[in-house]
């Protein structure tokens, strides 16, 4: 009877060992946080304020570390493309607020001589201090003006900057994810950071397709709106036009195997490259959607084209709402701003 004891519990203790291992192991990415929309994951600053680049290596390591695993064609290779160029870093420098910190006092500086030597020769004032402070008066409220006119610039869409994001966010919103460049000035120093940011697009493109449904019956009203406000949203590309007379020569010249591998030398080379230099030709590309698109391809296309704008809003927190939490719609699919991306969609596009 003992011996049939101890079999029975080894064997019972055999089949817990087998079946425990069976039991569905918990995975790896259930470490990942529970993001919220509008909740920055990661900020990573530029290398070089005078020569604006980021570390993308360190961003896909920080990445991964938090639980998010994406390929380097949806994240590395686009932000490349997007702001690995010369171009591209040259206006960030200009455009970014460290530079207009400097610009304000030596415009003020500019503008004072400018208006104190053009009154000084037409006005005769025997009191010099008059006239420095009506100059100085002058001289702030101008510079005032400008640098106010940079800043609102700012907060619109950069046609530079936001819209070259645009590609990179349309991969990078499969991994829920938002990615856009914002900087400010923090101790008299530039601060310049690449933002990624959690948001789930799902709820935002239901809400505005809902609403762009609604008012399918006055779709005209709508796409007059859409021209107005995005009118200036052009893209202008170069593209290498077609040579009707290099694309003759090839069909003359039969299939590829009975054609020649090399063709005079250099000297077709170098003419064949001038050809394509002189066909480039230029084309221009609106964001506006299209009228015939559904809804749904609408909606889509607007928060694809305004994210990156809207990213560098909330990370600065310049989006402007209630700020009460019991004021805010209950439609707000972003807990840590008064707007969400399809909330400001509509104030600013559609109303």
């Amino acid at each position: 009877m003992m011996e049939d004891k101890n079999r029975h519990e080894m064997e019972e203790s055999e089949v817990d060992v087998q079946i425990r291992p069976s039991r569905p192991q918990p995975q790896a990415n259930n470490n990942r946080p529970n993001w919220s929309n509008g909740q920055c994951v990661l900020s990573v600053p530029s290398c070089s304020a005078l020569n604006p680049s980021f570390d993308l290596s360190l961003c896909r390591a920080k990445l991964e570390d938090v639980g998010f695993q994406i390929p380097f064609r949806d994240m590395e290779a686009p932000l490349k493309a997007a702001l690995d160029v010369p171009s591209v870093r040259r206006y960030m420098v200009f455009n970014s607020a460290l530079f207009n910190f400097i610009l304000a006092p030596v415009l003020y500086v500019v503008v004072w001589c400018a208006v104190f030597s053009t009154l000084h020769v037409y006005i005769t004032v025997t009191d010099y201090w008059v006239l420095c402070l009506t100059v100085s008066l002058v001289s702030i409220f101008l510079t005032t003006a400008v640098i106010f006119i940079l800043h609102h610039s700012n907060k619109t869409l950069n046609m530079n900057l936001d819209v070259r994001l645009i590609q990179v966010n349309e991969r990078m919103v499969k991994h829920k994810l938002l990615v856009a460049v914002a900087d400010w000035v923090q101790n008299c120093n530039g601060n310049m950071q690449l933002y990624f940011v959690h948001w789930d697009m799902s709820r935002c493109l239901r809400a505005l397709t809902e609403t762009l449904e609604e008012r399918s019956f006055v779709a005209n009203d709508i796409q007059k709106k859409l021209k107005k406000k995005m009118s200036h949203l052009v893209l202008v590309t170069e593209v290498v036009a077609a040579d009707p007379e290099v694309v003759g020569s090839d069909e003359e010249e039969g299939p590829d195997e009975q054609r020649p591998l090399l063709r005079n030398g250099e000297t077709s080379s170098g003419t064949s490259t001038s050809r394509r230099e002189d066909s480039r030709v230029t084309t221009s590309y609106s964001l506006i959607p299209d009228a015939s698109l559904p809804a749904q391809a609408k909606a889509h296309q607007l928060l694809m084209t305004y994210s990156a704008a809207y990213v560098k809003l909330l990370v600065s927190e310049q989006l402007s709402g209630p700020t009460h939490h019991r004021l805010r719609s209950q439609r707000n699919h972003c807990t840590t701003a008064p707007l969400c991306l399809c909330q400001y969609i509509k104030k600013k596009i559609l109303q």
